[in-house]
Order: structure tokens, then C-alpha cells, then sequence
């Protein structure tokens, strides 16, 4: 579908020329677009615009042809009720139309989720990147419960958007209460609470966190799974699991501190298994 008039916008590396895509649905999907050559489309996790992914992006793009763009309801995308996981393949897919019709997608945490079941769901994805995809492997690890949206959902109808942004934190993303409580007052906690809503999707996305064997199975397109050197254990047993069970899969492992992304480090490692040039 044709996008919007293109906008410059400035950041650290320079400008990107942003744009926006119509999904099949109506929403509008925003998105920065950055050098040339081999496209890629980045598909951020929970908590995230695209912002969190913009320094790999403008990394990416010295080989590639980058498309950063903010997952429906967050940033400057729009969103459409009611939600469905299928209305955010639908998003990737006018995203890989706007490329030519077949791209990489490159997906960080629950994002790689998403980008699993696109590749799953038919879309024309010549390469899957996955960075620490947020499965439980280990038999006694009980998951999310199954009402974990519902529970979200509520409190983001009551207004309470800083306890649903403080239940994912301690449910999906284990960080000790103490700490969370010690999060309450960092600068960027209001941006936590203004996308909040947006946590009911990414919970719906990973279920219980159950690694889909069947469905990764099913999934035959080169993937690179990348976890960083400084993942949790949860995190890097995960990756080892969803490279395993991938049938043409690997694992990768660029340094890092923590679960966010070194861009320097990891975007030589995505570039080259797209097979990427650099751009003259």
C-alpha cells in the first residue's frame, strides 16, 4: 500500500526519512527508512518504540536497507481495536510489500516471537534474526499465567497504567520487586506508562512462554538466533532451544551486557548472515 510523504527525522547518526504504511486493517504503521541494499525490517519487544532499536538500524544501515518502525499502539504508529496477534503480522506483511515483497526481519524478545509466527503464518521472510526470544525451557519454570492479559487489560481500564507497566516487569520480565519499586522514579518511567496498554499485546504474544516446538518446527526459512554474552540464563537457554529446534537455525552469540542490544556488536553478525555488502 502506498505510504505517507516522507519526514525527516534527526538523530545522533543522522537523518532517517520517515514515512508511514497502511496495514490491512486501516492502521497506519510508522517507520524510519535507512540506507539501501538488502531490506530489513526491525520489530521491537515489550516497553519499546522504535527508538530501542534505533542504533542497530542506523548500524544496519552502512550494508543494508533498514525498515525501524514502532509496532502498532506505541510511538507514532496507530492502533485499532479490537487487538489480534494476526493485525501485527498483518503490519509486517504491508511492511515487506513496501520493500518489494520479501524482507529479513530482525525481532528483539517478544518482537522475535512475533516474527516466528509471521514466518510461520506464510509471510515472505527470506532471513529470520531472533534476538533472545523469551521462552522457558527448564520443567519446573511455570510460565505467565493464562489470564496474564486479562489481569493487564484491567488495570489499564482502571487507569492504573504504573501498576500493569510494575506487573509485567515483575511477571514477564522478572525483575526483582525491589527493584521495580526502586524504578518508579526513573526518568523514563513515563514512557513505560504510556504505552502500558501496549503490554497486553506483547503478553498475548508469548502465551505462557511455552517454548512452540510445532510451530518453530514448522518453520524452514535461515534464522539466526543471537543472545548476548551477557544474558540471563533463562534468556540463553531459551536461544539454545529455539536454534535447535529451527530447521535451519543457529546460534550467535555478539557481546552484550544485560538483555538490550550492542549495536556495534551485533549488527556485523546480522549483516553477514544476510550476506550483506557494504554500501559504497
Amino acid at each position: 500500500m502506498p505510504t505517507e510523504p516522507a519526514l525527516p527525522r534527526h538523530g545522533a547518526a543522522g537523518t532517517a526519512v520517515t514515512r508511514t504504511v497502511t496495514s490491512a486493517d486501516g492502521t497506519r504503521i510508522a517507520f524510519d527508512r535507512l540506507g539501501a541494499g538488502t531490506p530489513i525490517i526491525l520489530a521491537a519487544g515489550a516497553f519499546n518504540t522504535r527508538s530501542a532499536t534505533d542504533p542497530l538500524a542506523r548500524v544496519l544501515s552502512e550494508q543494508c536497507l533498514v525498515i525501524n518502525y514502532d509496532r502498532r499502539g506505541r510511538g507514532d504508529s496507530g492502533d485499532t481495536s479490537p487487538y489480534a496477534v494476526d493485525r501485527e503480522i498483518e503490519d509486517l506483511a504491508a511492511l515487506i510489500d513496501e520493500v518489494g515483497g520479501s524482507a529479513a526481519v530482525f525481532g528483539y524478545s517478544s518482537g522475535a516471537t512475533l516474527a516466528l509466527k509471521a514466518a510461520a503464518g506464510g509471510l515472505s521472510i527470506s532471513h529470520l534474526a531472533l534476538y533472545e526470544p523469551p521462552f522457558r525451557t527448564a520443567a519446573d519454570d511455570p510460565g505467565l499465567p493464562q489470564d496474564f492479559p486479562r489481569q493487564l487489560s484491567e488495570l489499564i481500564a482502571a487507569g492504573r497504567r504504573g501498576d500493569a507497566v510494575e506487573l509485567y516487569q515483575t511477571t514477564a520480565v522478572r525483575i526483582p520487586p525491589p527493584v521495580v519499586a526502586q524504578m518508579r522514579e526513573s526518568p523514563f518511567r513515563p514512557q513505560l506508562e504510556a504505552i502500558a496498554h501496549t503490554l497486553v499485546y506483547d503478553a498475548t504474544i508469548v502465551g505462557d512462554l511455552s517454548l512452540p516446538t510445532e510451530l518453530i518446527g514448522s518453520v524452514a526459512t535461515p534464522a539466526l538466533v543471537l543472545c548476548g554474552t551477557g544474558a540471563s540464563p533463562f534468556m540463553r537457554a531459551a536461544a539454545a532451544a529455539v536454534a535447535v529446534a529451527l530447521p535451519a537455525g543457529r546460534l550467535a552469540e555478539p557481546e552484550s551486557q544485560g538483555h538490550g542490544i550492542d549495536a556495534r556488536a551485533t549488527a556485523p553478525v546480522v549483516a553477514e548472515f544476510l550476506g550483506a555488502a557494504p554500501q559504497p
